[in-house]
């Protein structure tokens, strides 16, 4: 008896014991210790104008984050989806500037043109049986180049409205972009957990084969994939541009290579197999979370921009060598 009661109190500790040792809620540990860190050491990290900062930002990263790790989920890479939201962008912007466009219509507009663009990775992918790894690096070419042509590098102007949506303020002066975030994070946590279409992509990214000869449409959940994660890079384009005010061809950095960084940071460290078959969105949201934190007090610390970049490039490779290790694990435990 005293057996049973032992293992009943083992099991009824099990889920708080199992969420203290997860990755997210290390993650949660230490992007918390940093704000504490960086509020006793600099002022301004914990006033209202960089606390609204901080989330404005964070909010935007998270989402590039998301679309990375749909991909990631399939053992893909998308290495356009920085040209991918630019150019959806542009297109958007030109429906609601010039063309006069509604807003909403414009702005969906916008995310089903990045949808495409990421089918489009997907078919390439898929037809020519070659990584995405090299489709993404050539079309992220093509998608930047093609728009640079046609849109002769000039910028946008975006109708108030747009831009009036990213400088509301909420409760303890956050962005009311961040929530925005979280809803597009509750409806992909609810896409993977609740979905048939969730659960095949998880299938296809842990073990192809097997989820082939299970019925599995591999193929088709590689080309959806791609579409999400092209859509999300869409609405994180829309973000940026009504944060800036106007539909910039250089809002992404040269070929959208400024949001690379965020975009393998923010799964790889939330948790995400750079293999495939596992993904956490409460995760990916916290490590978007840790790398805004981090870069932001590095930065009103007077660090210069130059070794953020570097910092965060370290943390990258730590992060891979965490992935590296935590797929062996998982192997092993398959294999017993």
């Amino acid at each position: 008896m005293t057996t049973d009661v032992a293992h009943k109190k083992v099991r009824s500790g099990g889920p708080n014991l199992h969420f203290l040792a997860s990755n997210e809620a290390g993650l949660l540990i230490i992007a918390a210790g940093f704000v504490v860190l960086f509020a006793n050491l600099t002022p301004g990290f914990a006033s209202p104008f960089n606390i609204y900062a901080l989330t404005r930002v964070l909010a935007i990263d998270a989402v590039i984050g998301f679309a990375m790790m749909v991909v990631l989920v399939t053992g893909g890479l998308n290495l356009a989806v920085g040209a991918i939201g630019v150019c959806a962008v542009m297109i958007g912007g030109y429906a609601m500037g010039p063309l006069g466009v509604p807003i909403p219509l414009a702005a969906a507009i916008a995310v089903v043109a990045g949808a495409l663009f990421g089918i489009a990775n997907g078919l390439l992918t898929v037809v020519m049986r070659v990584h995405s790894f090299v489709v993404t690096l050539a079309t992220m070419s093509l998608f930047f180049g093609a728009m640079i042509v046609v849109t002769q590098a000039q910028p946008i102007s975006l109708p108030a409205g747009f831009v009036t949506l990213a400088k509301l303020k909420t409760y303890f002066f956050a962005s009311s972009m961040l929530y925005v975030t979280f809803g597009v994070g509750v409806l992909l946590w609810w896409l993977f957990h609740h979905t048939l279409i969730g659960r095949q992509i998880l299938a296809a990214g842990a073990n192809t084969a097997a989820a082939r000869l299970s019925g599995v449409p591999v193929e088709r959940t590689i080309i959806v994939c791609h579409g999400l994660s092209g859509a999300l890079a869409a609405f994180a384009g829309l973000m940026l541009a009504a944060r800036n005010g106007a539909a910039l061809p250089s809002m992404a950095g040269q070929l959208g290579a400024d949001w690379l960084l965020p975009a393998f940071l923010a799964p790889v460290l939330g948790g995400t197999l750079l293999t495939g078959g596992q993904v956490s969105v409460v995760g990916t949201f916290l490590g978007a979370t840790l790398v805004t934190v981090l870069s932001n007090g590095l930065l009103q610390l007077k660090v210069g921009e130059f070794w953020v970049q570097a910092f965060l490039g370290i943390i990258l490779l730590f992060a891979v060598a965490i992935d590296r290790l935590r797929a062996h694990v998982i192997e092993r435990r398959r294999i017993r």
